[in-house]
């Protein structure tokens, strides 16, 4: 019994020591299917703003991504409600990362980038 309340502790206590701490990340909002085509010039309607673009799109299925096109990476936001009051703007974003998914769980998002 007290061997498995060691290893008990002991599981919990790795765990903790991988949990990340949150971050903040930098890019700008837009939805899923513009982020893997690199940005909005493929899916934008003519006069289309990044705003418009970003907002139909999630509204045919795409999902809100924070995209960094100086290195090319995205990343799925857990948080739709936060991150579609920033559609389309260039934002820092500070939370967790799961970098199995690449889904940051959002704690704050922040106008500038």
């Amino acid at each position: 019994m007290k061997k498995l309340a060691i290893c008990a502790g002991c599981l919990v206590a790795s765990l903790s020591i991988f949990a990340q701490a949150p971050q903040t990340y930098k890019g700008e909002i837009i939805d899923s299917q513009c982020a893997a085509l690199g940005g909005h010039q493929v899916m934008a309607k003519q006069g289309e703003s990044e705003k418009d673009c970003t907002n139909r799109c999630v509204s045919m299925g795409g999902r809100y991504t924070l995209y960094d096109p100086a290195t090319k990476t995205a990343y799925q936001l857990d948080d739709a409600k936060k991150a579609a009051t920033f559609a389309g703007a260039k934002v820092s974003v500070t939370g967790t990362l799961n970098p199995t998914t690449k889904t940051i769980k959002v704690a704050s998002i922040k106008a500038g980038a």
